[in-house]
């Protein structure tokens, strides 16, 4: 019982903070009128950004997951994904991974329902997005096309990608000011 409750306050804690996270982005013009606002709470007009996915006013991005590192066993995806948030809607994030061979281990890419299934690597009602060899190349593109979670996860060895290999990231793109596609 005791680790139903943990479980249970977990996935409250992450979905509180992940829409804390977004939520408190400056960039939402939702609730108040922001009008003079960083000038009447900082006494001056500035903003900090540590990479090239803050930027606010420019069309959407192509973002590798992982970077350098690609899609890869033993990466923390998760540690990737929040040093390079935020990302935004219509973003784009490019799976690239090996094609099966001897000398690699097949990866995928699988959406997840919800965080209860994200925690707990659950593929039962997760959707394929691309199989062992979409990731080859130029690699898998998916759209972040909603407000909305996005659990994604490696499904290959039964979910052992997903739980041992660390790979798995949740996103909850932000809206971007000033861009109108």
């Amino acid at each position: 019982m005791g680790s139903n409750f943990a479980k249970g306050l977990l996935i409250a804690m992450l979905f509180a903070s992940m829409v804390a996270g977004t939520l408190a982005s400056r960039e939402w013009r939702f609730g108040f009128n922001h009008t003079n606002w960083r000038h009447q709470h900082h006494g001056r007009h500035h903003l900090h950004h540590h990479n090239q996915n803050k930027t606010n006013n420019v069309a959407p991005a192509k973002i590798i997951v992982g970077g350098s590192q690609t899609w890869r066993f033993n990466f923390s995806y998760s540690s990737w994904a929040f040093k390079h948030g935020p990302f935004y809607l219509n973003d784009t994030l490019v799976f690239k991974y090996d094609a099966p061979s001897n000398s690699s281990h097949p990866h995928n890419v699988y959406l997840l329902p919800d965080l209860r299934s994200f925690i707990n690597c659950d593929f039962s009602n997760a959707r394929l997005l691309a199989d062992t060899d979409e990731g080859a190349g130029n690699g898998f593109e998916f759209v972040l096309d909603r407000w909305q979670p996005y659990y994604f996860a490696c499904g290959a060895s039964n979910g052992y990608h997903c739980g041992t290999g660390r790979m798995k990231f949740v996103v909850v793109p932000r809206l971007r000011r000033g861009w109108h596609g």
